[in-house]
């Protein structure tokens, strides 16, 4: 799943999230300070129709929310196991289960790794000293958890 925006609109949001105020938004772009309210309504609609949707199509049942952060928390029916799902300025759209699994025999440890590290970037997060991913994610999301 996609989030369909333009650049513009999403950088006004990624801006919000990181803290900077709409009038502080407005002027690093010569733009009304409308023009961003606007832009960022269109957006905060736009994530919570993604976050949901997601939501959904995995069978995630929702127990947190914060579209301006744009960040869900919930259940997994089907895996019975929490479930995030969020939005990452480098990644996209992305759902992550917990669990314990074996990252070290995972083809796919890097990926993770790098995702996880560039979402907590993001995010404003700093992680301890390296861990395997579900054991990175697992603090990722508990610190998250925690701000919004």
């Amino acid at each position: 799943m996609f989030l369909p925006v333009n650049e513009r609109q999403f950088e006004f949001w990624r801006m919000r999230r990181d803290g900077m105020a709409g009038a502080e938004i407005a002027r690093s772009f010569s733009v009304s300070r409308q023009s961003v309210s606007k832009a960022l309504q269109g957006m905060d609609s736009k994530v919570s129709r993604v976050l949901l949707e997601m939501a959904q199509s995995n069978h995630i049942e929702v127990t947190k929310v914060n579209f301006e952060r744009g960040v869900l928390f919930g259940r997994s029916v089907q895996l019975k196991t929490d479930a995030i799902v969020f939005v990452s300025a480098k990644h996209g759209v992305q759902v992550w289960y917990r669990h314990d699994g074996d990252c070290d025999g995972c083809s796919h440890a890097h990926e993770c790794e790098e995702l996880l590290r560039d979402y907590a970037g993001e995010m404003g997060i700093k992680l301890a000293v390296p861990k395997s991913p579900a054991e990175m994610a697992d603090e990722l999301f508990q610190k998250l958890e925690g701000i919004i």
